[in-house]
């Protein structure tokens, strides 16, 4: 069975997969966002909201899929010197006295030691959302007051969710590997309530809207403010189930290959 990773540490992104029959292995990816937008800007000019979003998608799924290898060429690197050999510290220096514990570094390494194991049968997927409000892209409020104005400004009105997909394919030969590196990117219309200033402040209090793309949740605290929409729910939550099913597809991976018995 392919092994999904995925290259987000977002909750909502997890729990969707999970809630269908998917469960990904979680790598962070550790890409700067302004840096990647800002250098895919100066190569195509302007970016739209669509396009910003696959474009930061694909820098986190592929910097995923590049750490990954690296580690899998590092554990097949030749060993170091042998049993009863110094290393390159002192003469004669010891590790870890029989009975210690691993160091941070050490607990670090077998932390990810089941991703890290052989990359027969990997598949990396990356995402990211954000928010466009007549014509201008909102991602994370920095801070409550952003959050407060921001909510004023949608409310009773309507904006487009745009979350960007990209899949690589890490799987060798044996394992029906395509290298294939591809994404989607998918668009949902949100009808967002006409809500008074009070409600807007008590969901700014609850923290939530600071964490996520556009400050709204549709599967959590705010769902009660979103009326309607348009398109994909699990595109709104972060990760579309359908268009993840159509890339897979061209991977030549059948969603129930995914899917746990």
């Amino acid at each position: 069975m392919p092994r999904l990773v995925l290259a987000s540490q977002s909750p909502a992104r997890l729990a969707t997969l999970q809630s269908a029959g998917v469960t990904p292995e979680v790598v962070v990816s550790g890409v700067d966002e302004d840096k990647v937008l800002a250098d895919a800007t100066e190569r195509f000019g302007d970016l739209d909201p669509a396009d910003a979003v696959l474009v930061l998608a694909q820098a986190k799924a592929e910097e995923v899929a590049s750490r990954l290898e690296e580690s899998w060429a590092d554990a097949e690197a030749p060993a170091g010197p042998s049993d009863g050999e110094p290393s390159d510290g002192e003469p004669g220096d010891a590790g870890p006295a029989d009975g210690d514990g691993p160091s941070d570094v050490e607990q670090a390494d077998a932390d990810q030691a089941d991703v890290d194991a052989a990359p027969v049968d990997v598949i990396v997927v990356g995402c990211d959302s954000m928010l466009e409000i007549d014509g201008t892209i909102v991602g994370k409020p920095a801070d409550a007051a952003t959050a407060r104005e921001r909510w004023r400004a949608m409310r009773g009105s309507k904006g487009v969710l745009h979350t960007g997909h990209w899949v690589v394919d890490l799987r060798d030969d044996a394992a029906g590997g395509t290298g294939g590196t591809l994404g989607s990117t998918s668009s949902t219309t949100v009808w967002f309530a006409d809500i008074d200033d009070d409600e807007i402040d008590a969901y700014v209090a609850t923290d939530e809207p600071l964490h996520v793309a556009g400050a709204f949740t549709i599967d959590g605290l705010g769902g009660p403010y979103v009326e309607r929409i348009e398109g994909d729910h699990h595109g709104v939550v972060g990760i579309s189930l359908p268009l993840l099913r159509e890339l897979l597809a061209e991977l030549n991976v059948p969603w129930r290959a995914l899917r746990e018995a």
